[in-house]
């Protein structure tokens, strides 16, 4: 009698374990509940991104603002930037590996930089996500631009997760997109 006691408060505990381990999954996701959509427009988490239309180095126009089948990630750039150097490739990296998932651009604030200098930063840093260019700054100051690199995060339905100032190590940054592209 006593050892179907313990055996019945043995399964008791292990299933109680095992509701605990998927509170963050299955479960969890039952009882989440969606986040009302923003109504307002403005440069901060929360609020729906600022849109805007830029045309990249190869002549394509890019968007951001709104619903879109994946995430974006804006990173607000200049050649001369010490930091922006450095997360180039980490930015490349990425890029390639969320392709399926996530849409990243590599705003070239032109009115603080020059287009041949940006076009060499490119070459040199072998870039091969979309680089459009921000001539007249305007896109960089609608995003309260005030240091390089900005990146901003957008999630699906077109509102702002985050925006970090300067740069994250690579896997700070990976963790934040995985997050960013699971909402």
């Amino acid at each position: 009698m006593k050892r179907n006691i313990y055996i019945l408060l043995g399964a008791v505990l292990l299933i109680g374990i095992a509701l605990a381990q998927n509170t963050d999954s299955g479960i969890a996701a039952v009882f989440k509940q969606e986040q009302p959509m923003p109504t307002e427009t403005g440069p901060k988490a929360g609020l729906l991104a600022p849109p805007f239309s830029l045309t990249g180095l190869d002549g394509k126009t890019y968007s951001v603002g709104g619903a879109k089948e994946k995430a974006t990630f804006v990173s607000f750039w200049a050649s001369w930037c010490d930091p922006c150097k450095q997360e180039a490739p980490e930015l490349n990296h990425l890029a390639e590996k969320y392709q399926d998932k996530l849409d990243l651009y590599g705003v070239n604030v032109t009115s603080y930089d020059k287009l041949k200098d940006a076009k060499a930063f490119v070459d040199e840093y072998k870039l091969t996500f979309p680089i459009p260019l921000d001539e007249k700054g305007t896109v960089y100051a609608q995003y309260n631009g005030v240091a390089f690199p900005t990146n901003v995060l957008i999630d699906s339905r077109g509102v702002i997760q985050e925006i970090v100032l300067g740069i994250l190590p690579e896997k700070e940054l990976e963790k934040k997109i995985k997050k960013l592209i699971a909402n």
